[in-house]
Parts: structure tokens; C-alpha cells; sequence
């Protein structure tokens, strides 16, 4: 007979509460993914907990700021970088498995102005970019940001980064960039999905493909755990909905 009845009393008592948070533990996923993915992740992670026992948290923000968080450890299942660089990055230092990482998505970037302000450009090289409209100009960091780096690209090869790099507005991620267009305080650089999803902003024009690296989201699994695979399974077999979004189907 054991000398401490009322102490096994407390334990089993508490055995069915400790069970119970295993269990909803054991049911969620944890994604950190890039800032213009919110929209598209937060359905597709709706319709897949009305049919899964399963609750899906996101960590939205700039691909480099997750990667950062990753490496000192945070708690993430699946991670979806805005471009190769910051999975890279993450595979260099043993952070991700490798053989998960799959090429979810594209994207397109575009120049955007208030609704209502736009302005007439040509993107070649011998267009006075700089003189075409007035105040700032606002995307991501270009130094670390995809988007940011992305626009950097394209501005260098048509030749206008030097002469407006001084108006250039750095962002924390594209949705920053996106509010303070929005907002009147400047034109930007975004994605072409997150203009699509504001009506306070219009596009100005579409940059070609050749003017950056390819805008590609790859995404790869940080555990093993099994539903996060279930999860990360759906994503690559939703494509009609990222299409719907205005993403690019990779082939």
C-alpha cells in the first residue's frame, strides 16, 4: 500500500488534462511562410482543418526574418520562403530536409501606385524612370527581403537603381510596402498577387521575367512530423486555389 495515497490521487487526477494537451499538440502544425502568402494559406488552411483533426498556426513575415528565427530554433513544421536564397540558406546550416523541398509556387513582380495615381512608364532602359513620378518608391529591403532584392534586380538592369536609389523606401516585408502605398504615401514594387488583393492600389506595369531572378516560393519541412507532411501533401495539390490567388503554376 502506498505511503502517499493522496499524491497518486493528484497524478491520476491530472492524467486525462495532460493526455489532452498531448493530444492537441500532437494536432497542430506550425508553417512559417512568406508575407504575400497570408491570404491563399489562411483558406487553404480553413478548408483543411474542416475536414482534418488538425489546427494549423502560421508565422507570416519576411522570408529572411523567419529563416533567422528558424536558425535560433523556433518552433516551425514547414517553411515557405518568397525565394531560393533563404532556403538555401536554411539548408546550408542543417535546417530543413532537404529532400522535402519542392517548388510550390511563382509569382509575378509589378510597379503599383494609389488607386487612382497612376502614371505612364516603359520599362526599358532609356525611360527617365526617376522623373516620371514624385516622392519615394517602396518595396521590400533590398538587401534582404525577396521582393525588395527582386526590385533591386530589375531596377539595376534597367539602368534606373542610381539615379533613384536615394527615394528607395525599405520595408520589413512586401506587406509593409503594400499598406504604405495604400495609404498614399508612395509608389512601389510588390508582387503581383498582393496588388491584386487591394483595392487601394493600382498596377502600373508588369516587370518581365528577364529583369530578376525567377520568383519562385520553394517550401520544406523543418520536422518529421506526420501531420505536417499531410499538410504540406495538400499544399502541393492545391494549385486551382494558388491559380485563383493570381500565383504562377510552376511546370
Amino acid at each position: 500500500m502506498t505511503k502517499h495515497p493522496f499524491r497518486l490521487f493528484k497524478l491520476l487526477a491530472a492524467l486525462p488534462l495532460l493526455l489532452a494537451c498531448n493530444a492537441t499538440l500532437a494536432g497542430e502544425v506550425t508553417v512559417y511562410a512568406a508575407a504575400s502568402l497570408t491570404n491563399v494559406l489562411n483558406e487553404l488552411a480553413k478548408a483543411y482543418e474542416a475536414s482534418h483533426d488538425v489546427k494549423i498556426k502560421f508565422s507570416f513575415a519576411a522570408s529572411g526574418a523567419l529563416a533567422k528565427q528558424i536558425e535560433a530554433g523556433a518552433p516551425a513544421d514547414l517553411f515557405i520562403s518568397a525565394d531560393n536564397k533563404w532556403m538555401d540558406y536554411l539548408d546550408g546550416k542543417g535546417k530543413i530536409d532537404r529532400h522535402s523541398r519542392f517548388n510550390l509556387v511563382g509569382n509575378t513582380l509589378v510597379l503599383i501606385a494609389p488607386k487612382g495615381k497612376g502614371f505612364h512608364v516603359r520599362l526599358e532602359n532609356d525611360f527617365d524612370f526617376g522623373n516620371a513620378f514624385k516622392g519615394k518608391l517602396c518595396t521590400g529591403q533590398t538587401e534582404s527581403v525577396p521582393v525588395g532584392i527582386y526590385a533591386k534586380e530589375a531596377l539595376v538592369k534597367l539602368g534606373w537603381w542610381d539615379a533613384i536609389k536615394g527615394r528607395v523606401v525599405g520595408t520589413d516585408d512586401v506587406r509593409a510596402a503594400l499598406d504604405l502605398v495604400g495609404r498614399g504615401e508612395c509608389i512601389g514594387i510588390a508582387y503581383a498577387t498582393d496588388a491584386r488583393i487591394s483595392n487601394k492600389v493600382e498596377t502600373v506595369a508588369r516587370f518581365p521575367d528577364g529583369l530578376h531572378a525567377p520568383i519562385i516560393y520553394p517550401a520544406a519541412l523543418v520536422t518529421q512530423s506526420g501531420e505536417a507532411k499531410a499538410f504540406f501533401d495538400y499544399l502541393q495539390s492545391s494549385g486551382k486555389l494558388f491559380a485563383g490567388y493570381g500565383f504562377k503554376l510552376l511546370k
